[in-house]
């Protein structure tokens, strides 16, 4: 299924989309697209259920804002140097262990919604991601087997990064992940059973129109299934916590000089096999 929120910010309202592309109104049987509703399969199949019998009320589409996927996130946990590409574009070893940082829940947009540039920001850079959404409390598990047991959905993650505040300003990399609307999420949740394997998705992203990465899910260092195993022995993972897995090469960073770090006016758009496209105009904040 394609889980979606719909709405003014703040006032979204859950939706799906049906396989016609139509969006469909579901609040007349779950209040939110959120860990409560992924953690609950009986409530889930209500929801297939109802979509296969069409029963659901049809919504009008043209100019209604599309929010982010999920609501009331507890917590997003960032994978640094994730892909094999990305690590050697930017003249770094592929790492031992998975390479953790958190985002606060209150960077997340909508996947349309208008990117700020941090003020003071020269190197503001994009990150086209695949995003796992956790489906069932997950801690201290055995095997990448169990990992990917646990994961509730997909989503496209467009993890936006300040590299100077990340790297050259010492301290953590949480400065160059945090600034507000750096976490535009959507359009649509893909529930797990959907995706049998994401390591085979072919991930894109455009700057003003000109094609900046073009990789694929394979080319992870740590699969999802392994990344949500190793996030497991450190904290506990709850229903609706996100995980942002990566990026593939082709970012601002990993080019040569002068590096094309965004300004306010450009537009990034990009997508994600069965995840749906995401546009956005950055401005100055």
């Amino acid at each position: 299924m394609k889980l979606l929120r719909v709405g003014p910010v703040g006032s979204e309202r859950p939706a799906l989309l049906d396989q016609d592309g139509t969006l469909r109104d579901l609040s007349g049987l779950i209040t939110d697209v959120d860990g409560i509703l992924l953690a609950d399969d009986s409530v889930l199949s209500r929801v297939r259920d109802a979509a296969e019998a069409s029963d659901l009320p049809a919504l009008g589409a043209e100019g209604l804002r599309i929010g982010a996927p999920v609501g009331r996130i507890g917590k997003i946990v960032g994978i640094g140097l994730n892909y094999f590409g990305h690590a050697a574009e930017i003249g770094a070893e592929p790492p031992a262990e998975p390479i953790l940082f958190l985002k606060a829940a209150d960077t997340v947009v909508g996947p349309d919604d208008t990117v700020l540039i941090p003020r003071g920001s020269v190197k503001t850079d994009w990150e086209a991601e695949l995003g796992v959404v956790i489906g069932s409390t997950a801690r201290y598990l055995a095997s990448a087997e169990e990992g990917l047991a646990h994961v509730g959905g997909y989503l496209l993650v467009n993890d936006v990064s300040e590299r100077e505040f990340q790297i050259e300003r010492g301290g953590t990399w949480d400065k160059g992940k945090n600034c507000e609307t750096f976490t535009p999420l959507g359009p649509w949740l893909l529930t797990a059973d959907e995706i049998p394997d994401p390591q085979v998705l072919d991930v894109k992203l455009w700057v003003n129109g000109e094609l900046k990465q073009d990789g694929n899910t394979a080319d992870q260092i740590f699969p999802v299934g392994e990344v949500v195993r190793y996030l497991s022995q450190f904290m506990t993972l709850y229903p609706g916590d996100v995980i942002v897995t990566g990026t593939p090469a082709g970012v601002a960073m990993g080019q040569p000089e002068p590096k094309p770090y965004l300004r306010a006016g450009d537009v990034v758009e990009l997508e994600i096999d069965g995840l749906g496209r995401q546009r956005q105009e950055f401005k100055g904040a």
